[in-house]
């Protein structure tokens, strides 16, 4: 029978072999931002467009050309959220986290959808890790969300990573620069693409972060922000860099750091690496002072990150990253009779309650086959219940790799020698503790 559909273009299917990497990236993320002080917070996946339209910017290739946008029943505009700080600031203001305690630090993970051309570590619906810190102005707040990003790129095994830094100015000192590049691109208007003929007049800070060949080439020549930068600016760009200094944690001035959405201003960063062949952004954040307002909330700064994680798995594929190995089977319970696969299930029971994995038939297999299955699957040890275990009350149980078995009893006595087996990974152990429970 033919398959009806395929999955669209731009998504993909995580198959439970490669699920026990996803958590452990998830989990281990989420651990170190907790470290932090950041607790993680799940908002929807779609919000109303108007809220993206406020945030991301209506200038912006996001909202442009990437959103996934429609109407729902009632008529109502709803997008696809491309991706994740916005929702958390929607979220934040809503339930009234930014009248308590500040800052406020909130992790996340979540997936995004933005339609663009799928390559390698980019696909139309995304993951990502991330953070924002609400409520604190100053470089330190910078720093410590940098720390972090770096610190869970580099326990995950990440390497050949370097951070990049730039400065975007503020509300202050950016019109003024944005009228010279303005000028200095109107000279070139020939020889940009089109899209970058719209950003023109629109957003010319968009043109120096375009990959057409000839606006890269007009763009190394453009003025740049850092140099243009108002007193407070400087100052805070400053305190970040001596305070990273401090940190131990090296960096690099890019001044072609522009990112892709309005709300950023002053600190913008992202990690690089070539451990994927030219190099590619794993980590993109900054600081976004002004957003909670636009939202509608109070005139707080905020400052984050985000790390999209089927980039992140390529580079800890190719950076040689070791990922635990995911729990096998501890005991497979072959069983040959209805009152033996009743035993099983019941003994499974008992051992999964006390955290251990264990299968049994499920199917009506035959003996042999149920023992080729727990081969299989890498069962660590077997057992098999018939009529004549079940008549004796004991059950010999068979080391997998070693090929040494147990005689354990049934019954009560099973789990406390079980767990003794599992412990020393010894059989000769396990029919001791056996013996001993026999005597008791």
């Amino acid at each position: 029978m033919a398959l009806l559909t395929s999955a669209p273009k731009g998504t993909q299917d995580i198959l439970p072999s490669q699920s026990g990497n996803w958590h452990y990236i998830e989990r281990k993320a989420l651990s170190i931002a907790e470290r932090y002080g950041f607790r993680e917070m799940r908002t929807p996946t779609f919000e109303h467009t108007e809220l993206f339209l406020r945030s991301v910017g209506d200038t912006t290739d996001v909202v442009q050309k990437e959103m996934y946008t429609f109407r729902d029943k009632k008529d109502r505009s709803i997008t696809l959220r491309p991706e994740g700080t916005a929702g958390v600031v929607r979220a934040a203001i809503e339930n009234g986290l930014l009248n308590g305690q500040l800052p406020l630090k909130i992790s996340y993970i979540v997936n995004c959808f933005r339609y663009e051309k799928p390559q390698a570590g980019r696909l139309r619906e995304f993951h990502q890790f991330g953070v924002e810190l609400f409520g604190a102005d100053g470089a330190a707040a910078d720093a410590e969300v940098i720390s972090l990003a770096e610190e869970a790129l580099s326990s995950l095994g990440v390497t050949r990573i370097r951070l990049m830094l730039n400065s975007i100015g503020c509300k202050t000192c950016r019109p003024e620069y944005q009228k010279k590049l303005r000028a200095y691109f109107q000279e070139h208007e020939g020889e940009l693409c089109e899209t970058c003929k719209g950003r023109l007049l629109t957003n010319p800070m968009r043109i120096i972060d375009c990959k057409s060949p000839a606006c890269k080439k007009l763009a190394e020549s453009a003025p740049k922000m850092i140099g243009h930068l108002c007193p407070e600016c400087e100052a805070h760009f400053a305190g970040l860099k001596k305070r990273l200094d401090a940190m131990g944690i090296a960096y690099q001035i890019d001044p072609d750091i522009v990112r892709g959405l309005d709300y950023y201003v002053r600190t913008v960063f992202e990690f690089v690496t070539d451990a994927i062949g030219a190099q590619g952004t794993v980590c993109g954040g900054g600081r976004y002072d002004g957003l909670v307002e636009t939202v509608g909330g109070p005139a707080l700064s905020g400052i984050g990150f985000a790390i999209g994680l089927e980039r992140l798995l390529l580079v800890m594929a190719a950076s040689g990253a070791e990922f635990p190995p995911a729990k096998g089977c501890d005991l497979y319970l072959a069983a040959v009779g209805d009152a033996a696969s009743a035993e099983a299930g019941a003994i499974a029971r008992k051992l999964r309650l006390e955290g251990f994995s264990v299968e049994t038939d499920l199917t009506g297999r035959s003996l042999k086959a149920q023992m080729r299955y727990a081969d299989k699957i890498g069962a660590a040890y077997s057992a098999v219940l018939g009529e004549s275990e079940l008549a004796g009350g004991t059950v010999k149980v068979r080391d997998m790799a070693g090929g040494g078995q147990a005689e354990l009893p049934l019954g009560d006595g099973f789990l406390s020698a079980f767990y003794q087996l599992s412990l020393s990974k010894s059989v000769s152990d396990a029919a001791d503790a056996a013996a001993r429970h026999g005597q008791e």
